[in-house]
């Protein structure tokens, strides 16, 4: 059986390799990344009409601050981000199961103009459309430091790709000439852009979502 890589910092990367030992997967956790709180002001929460997060980890990182705009519609980007505001205490969160700029959309089609959006430093474009949207850094990604990645990696390996940002450093520890041997399976178009090319083969699913990823890992690293 190939190897299953998991690229995302944790504690995603431990939900993902449980889920992946149920599917019978040989996961092996490798981040790149580990996110860390930064400071950050609160805004008004008069100042919006409706809340938005694209990751959970803002939800875990953003203290004490975030109890004051539980009065707000929440949004979320996936049934994690969802459930990570729920356990903040913010009840009806609206999950949607595509990118930023579907949820984007949704706000919208439900009547809202000024949006709170608490994010890490570097995001996902999205498309605002007619939406006024605020965007506030919680945390940010820290590199682990891990430039032997490369040598860890054995030919066959299926690599799960959570973020472009995960992508294009990829794509700066793996050689052209090793990706031949390595399979790529992102999360998004985005994701599977910023990898590169070059590899033994690369996709991603069509939705956004971990378990559709897995799917798609079943069969490669059988």
């Amino acid at each position: 059986m190939r190897p299953l890589i998991i690229l995302r910092p944790e504690p995603g990367a431990a939900k993902t390799a449980a889920r992946a030992a149920e599917w019978g997967l040989d996961a092996r956790i490798m981040p790149l990344f580990v996110p860390q709180a930064v400071e950050w002001e609160g805004p008004a929460p008069d100042r919006f009409d409706a809340l938005l997060l694209t990751s959970a980890n803002a939800a875990r990182l953003a203290g004490a601050r975030l109890a004051a705009y539980r009065a707000l519609p929440a949004y979320a980007v996936g049934p994690v981000t969802a459930k990570a505001l729920t356990e903040a205490g913010f009840d009806g969160v609206v999950a949607g199961d595509g990118d930023g700029s579907a949820i984007a959309r949704r706000i919208a089609a439900d009547g809202h103009e000024r949006v709170l959006h608490l994010a890490g430093q570097t995001v996902a474009t999205i498309d605002a459309g007619g939406l006024r949207i605020e965007r506030i850094a919680i945390y940010a990604m820290r590199r682990t430091g891990d430039d032997g990645l490369a040598d860890r990696l054995e030919a066959g390996s299926v690599i799960l790709v959570h973020s472009p940002r995960a992508g294009e450093v990829l794509a700066q520890l793996v050689a052209p000439g090793q990706r031949a041997a390595l399979h790529l399976i992102a999360i998004s178009p985005a994701a599977l852009a910023a990898c590169g090319t070059g590899w033994a083969s690369a996709e991603a699913p069509d939705k956004p979502d971990d378990e559709r990823m897995l799917a798609l890992a079943v069969r490669l690293c059988e």
